[in-house]
């Protein structure tokens, strides 16, 4: 996964606490619905990735690991690919997304919108 690649996707999951203006997930979502991408919010809004109805293409990881790591061990979502932004990853997680063969990469997804977005 890179983020030019993922830029290319419509449906997006933000996890992390997308209604607090201060925090990335809050700024990362409304990038990607101001650029017209497809948002779903998961953490502060929806409670599990399972509450969401439509495929997705990319997941943006943007919590705090311990609890990125359970919301992802008890998705039964898949996802074409994944990025964790910055401190949101740890070998736990890294080692989950290999094991269960998830196209990852850390990266901060402001940067790709504003690369590669629509």
């Amino acid at each position: 996964m890179d983020l030019k690649k993922a830029m290319q996707y419509n449906n997006f999951v933000v996890i992390g606490d997308t209604l607090n203006e201060e925090k990335y997930a809050y700024k990362i979502k409304h990038e990607l619905i101001n650029s017209g991408y497809k948002v779903y919010s998961v953490g502060k809004e929806l409670k599990s990735l399972n509450d969401i109805d439509e495929e997705i293409d990319i997941i943006d990881l943007c919590i705090n690991p311990p609890t990125g790591i359970k919301l992802l061990r008890e998705s039964k979502k898949k996802c074409k690919g994944l990025i964790i932004q910055p401190g949101a990853g740890s070998d736990e997680i890294k080692k989950f997304l290999d094991e269960n063969h998830y196209d990852y990469m850390d990266g901060c997804l402001l940067v790709g919108i504003r690369l590669y977005g629509k």
